[in-house]
């Protein structure tokens, strides 16, 4: 069974604290959503994942497959099997997104590639996501819209076929119609594939398209409760707030005991 694992996971930026002692595993067939304030690290989590060299990891593993992954390339990861659709997607001048996916895919299958049924497996899937056939032929994200480019990164995962999906705040600047669009497929894929899904958001709305079996609730770069679906509601009836005031009692109930503790061995 393919499986992320990650252990007491610290990571900075620029001297910055950004996760701090980070646990989670995943397995194969499960579907992740990790919810929390703005801030919180979530962003972050995804592109340590795939290897983002802005990010230094102080402490702690990130393990995919039993196989330690930190110190791997972000074509390595990718090769391994790892997506991330990403929450800014970037624009690729002069790189058509046929040219892109083509060129993404012989690199993953090498001798194994074959043109006519990627040609064929592209138009069903910009078909799927009622995307316009031209965007094919266009600049990668050049002159998209917000839910455009959020349904190019969806058929990127289509076509490289991820064991692992992370898909950062794929929800933001989608519309109605295309947020039911991108879940609903999101969710074929992992009917088809059963791969390992971590989704990172803030609203409800995507959730109820992309049934989570477990949430996550991060704040200030860890996760501070787990549960499953249900806890949405719990986050929408509360708000975030809620859950930094209990990190904070917590806090202060711990340092409160171990000054009791240690006035008793004066």
């Amino acid at each position: 069974m393919q499986t992320l694992e990650i252990k007491n996971l610290t990571v900075e930026v620029e001297r910055k604290t950004i996760l701090n002692n980070f646990n989670l595993t995943i397995k194969e067939g499960e579907i992740h959503a990790i919810m929390g304030p703005n801030g919180t690290g979530k962003s972050t989590l995804s592109k340590v994942i795939m290897g983002d060299p802005s990010y230094q990891i102080k402490e702690g593993s990130i393990t995919y497959n039993g196989q330690e992954i930190q110190h791997l390339t972000v074509d390595e990861r990718s090769r391994m099997g790892i997506f991330l659709g990403m929450q800014m997607p970037m624009e690729i001048a002069g790189v058509t997104n046929a040219d892109f996916l083509r060129s993404a895919l012989h690199a993953k299958e090498g001798n194994n590639f074959k043109l006519m049924p990627f040609i064929k497996e592209l138009d069903q899937a910009v078909e799927q996501l009622q995307m316009n056939k031209d965007m094919i032929h266009r600049g990668v994200n050049c002159g998209f819209s917000g839910g455009e480019r959020k349904k190019n990164e969806i058929l990127q995962m289509y076509l490289l076929k991820p064991s692992l999906v992370m898909l950062d705040e794929i929800d933001s600047g989608l519309d109605v119609d295309s947020l039911k669009i991108v879940g609903e497929n999101v969710m074929h894929y992992h009917a088809l594939k059963q791969p390992a899904i971590l989704l990172i958001t803030h609203y409800q709305r995507l959730l109820d398209y992309i049934k989570p079996d477990f949430v996550h609730i991060m704040v200030d770069g860890h996760i501070v409760k787990s549960g499953d679906a249900s806890l949405v509601t719990e986050i929408e009836q509360h708000g975030y707030d809620h859950y930094k005031i209990e990190k904070k009692k917590k806090i202060t109930t711990i340092g409160t005991c171990a000054v009791k503790e240690s006035l008793k061995h004066e």
